[in-house]
């Protein structure tokens, strides 16, 4: 009976030990970050964690936010590195990928077309060792024959060079089914039909536009000259007046190649208010020992508000792995008066802590989104 009683005691305080080990551990500390995926891993979980596409208004082809590289100063004051990135819409996020330097990235955006232009990004990433190479296959324009570009060639030297000339065809088609080919054999991403046929829209209009394609929203309204182009874009400074595109650095370029190349940047198709994608990205980003760095939200916001499920997605937010530096990257557009909106620029770039937004969400301090982008904001600044 004692030995009974002493073994019993012994297999409680071995079961009271384990149980309080697993409670104290950090997020994630039983897992290690993945240092690569395989293509069918790649393509399982981008597939797994999206959901139904849904309707936007407009073509997302470029970014149409000017002031994006204004908060890259105080990102590395609140040393945002590392960990997980999540953000949504085009290339906007291969800058912030670029000066974060995260582990893992996770792209995601509502419309299904949007993923598809990712995928036609990551093939073209994965056959362009430089940032010339690059610019020349998604643009079908062809790279100069006497006198090739050296691999850290300024940035101003290749817009001006890619905007003179017109697309060739021979190139563009050639290079459409070499994208086509990746993304269904060496990414093992199956497209259908009708992903076949938004993967050549998205990819003619860079052919047809070039540097000169812009964000397009549906029947023209806004049109094009009323956004930046896509060379304005690439060419923006920070606050400081330097240029900060992640094709302005050749280090930038080669970090977003190679999470590429690592299959670490995955797009979703994801609602931020849906009951899918952001939580499955969440559940996925946990379980891998990630916490979030830096989540990108663009102004989607706003129409989570107009749409009245802006309630749901700060629920979905609750539920991502964060830390109390976990920031939010978010746009204030011109509809409302902000500070720190700059002379020429149609919207501002500001970052907030995401647990200062969780405390404002129970609190009830957002009434719309207005109140969300002037209220304990963090405003960027030049480098001191």
């Amino acid at each position: 009976m004692i030995l009974k009683s002493r073994f019993l005691s012994l297999s409680l305080l071995v079961a009271f030990m384990l149980v309080w080990s697993a409670a104290s551990s950090p997020v994630g500390a039983q897992s290690k970050p993945l240092e690569s995926l395989s293509a069918a891993e790649f393509s399982r979980l981008s597939r797994e964690m999206s959901e139904d596409g849904g309707y936007f208004r407009s073509d997302n082809f470029t970014s149409n936010e000017t002031p994006y590289l204004h908060i890259v100063e105080k990102l590395k004051q609140l040393a945002a590195s590392g960990g997980a990135y999540i953000g949504v819409g085009p290339e906007q996020n291969f800058t912030y990928i670029a000066k974060v330097r995260p582990q893992i990235a996770i792209l995601l955006d509502i419309r299904r077309q949007a993923i598809l232009q990712h995928l036609m990004y990551k093939a073209v990433f994965h056959v362009s060792p430089t940032r010339a190479q690059f610019l020349s296959l998604l643009l079908s324009r062809p790279l100069p024959k006497e006198k090739p570009f050296a691999a850290d060639a300024p940035l101003n030297d290749l817009l001006a060079y890619f905007s003179q000339g017109a697309a060739d065809e021979k190139a563009y088609t050639a290079n459409l089914a070499s994208i086509r080919k990746a993304i269904q054999e060496e990414f093992q991403f199956p497209l259908s039909e009708a992903d076949q046929k938004g993967l050549e829209y998205v990819y003619k209009s860079f052919r047809d536009e070039g540097l000169e394609i812009s964000y397009r929203m549906e029947g023209g309204f806004g049109g094009r000259g009323n956004f930046p182009t896509f060379k304005e874009i690439l060419a923006g400074t920070d606050l400081n007046g330097k240029q900060g595109n992640f094709l302005a650095s050749v280090e930038d370029f080669e970090f977003v190649r190679n999470l590429h190349r690592k299959n670490l940047i995955i797009p979703v198709v994801a609602d931020f208010a849906g009951t899918k994608g952001l939580i499955a990205v969440g559940d996925f980003l946990r379980k891998n020992g990630y916490t979030v760095t830096a989540f990108y939200t663009s102004n989607v916001e706003q129409y989570l508000f107009q749409n009245e499920v802006f309630s749901a997605f700060a629920e979905n937010v609750r539920k991502l792995p964060i830390t109390e530096k976990s920031l939010f990257i978010r746009s204030a557009s011109g509809r409302y008066p902000h500070p720190a909106r700059l002379p020429n620029h149609r919207s501002a770039t500001l970052l907030q802590l995401i647990t200062v937004f969780l405390k404002d969400v129970d609190a009830k301090v957002y009434q719309d989104h207005g109140d969300l982008v002037t209220t304990h904001y963090i405003a960027p600044d030049p480098k001191p």
